[in-house]
């Protein structure tokens, strides 16, 4: 009887095996699908991030933000279009369960994606960008999200935004208006910061990035006092501190912080590439 039944048991176990091989072959392609499409994402908004940069700096005659903001946002829509397709590419792969199995493979774009976002809402109104809002750009037509949105890569994208403003405030001080603009933008991640302190015993990551938000604002109270500090000795008219500011700065492009912070922005744009694609 025993020997009868082990060909019957042994069919079985292979059976079972066979089942866990293309259990396995399919979680593997699935998370190399998932993975290539992060980096897409993740691609598609860095060249997103330097397109913004670029639109609010490229014309020097226009001062106006609001118009400067709306030209950014406008130029944004496309790629943003763009890469909320490949997240709706990835709603198959993600359904029901599947999402938090693959969530870390997701994240990286996903987080790269919300900077994007929420750098082109900055622009444009001024504000931070809701976590219902980003929700609302990963859903399909019906309203239904594509996966839901986890709160630490909301959380986690908004805190590498204040990079993204360090680096516009900085641009912007040489302009006309450039001051006030940067003053702003201090005042606006000084309050990111306030706010995500009392997350950071929730998150890990978010701890982190502290560290680099705190950064960014120093940079730019640095560069706004520097500025406040120099003008203060003038007693000139608002237009003419500007191009006064802006004459200092082109002077000393190679010596000081500002030099070194167009360094880092030109190796940025040699990372993020120089087409729109």
């Amino acid at each position: 009887m025993t020997s009868s039944s082990s060909p019957g048991s042994r069919d079985s176990v292979l059976r079972a095996f066979e089942s866990f091989r293309d259990d396995l072959d399919d979680h593997n392609d699935r998370r190399e699908r998932i993975i290539k499409s992060s980096r897409d994402i993740t691609n598609l908004s860095k060249k997103l991030i330097f397109l913004l940069h670029r639109t609010v700096t490229e014309d020097p005659t226009e001062f106006d933000d609001r118009v400067l903001g709306q030209r950014a946002a406008a130029r944004a829509r496309g790629k943003l279009i763009e890469i909320q397709s490949l997240f709706a590419a990835l709603r198959d792969e993600l359904v029901g369960d599947r999402f938090w199995r693959y969530q870390r493979n997701v994240s990286p774009g996903l987080q790269e994606y919300i900077e994007a976002l929420s750098f082109a809402h900055y622009l444009e109104h001024k504000t931070l960008i809701s976590y219902n809002q980003v929700q609302s750009t990963l859903t399909d037509r019906d309203g239904v999200p594509y996966f839901p949105l986890p709160l630490e890569d909301y959380l986690l994208g908004l805190a590498d935004l204040t990079g993204e403003l360090m680096r516009f405030a900085i641009a912007a001080i040489p302009r006309r208006g450039g001051r006030q603009k940067a003053s702003d933008v201090c005042g606006f991640v000084r309050a990111c910061k306030a706010d995500f302190e009392g997350l950071t015993p929730y998150f890990k990551e978010l701890r982190k990035k502290q560290s680099v938000t705190a950064q960014s604002l120093a940079k730019i109270e640095d560069a706004a006092y520097t500025v406040v500090v120099r003008t203060s000795e003038f007693d000139l008219p608002p237009e003419l501190l500007d191009d006064l500011v802006a004459q200092t700065i082109v002077r000393a492009a190679d010596h000081g912080n500002f030099g070194d912070e167009s360094r880092r922005k030109r190796g940025r744009e040699y990372e993020y590439g120089m087409e729109d694609d």
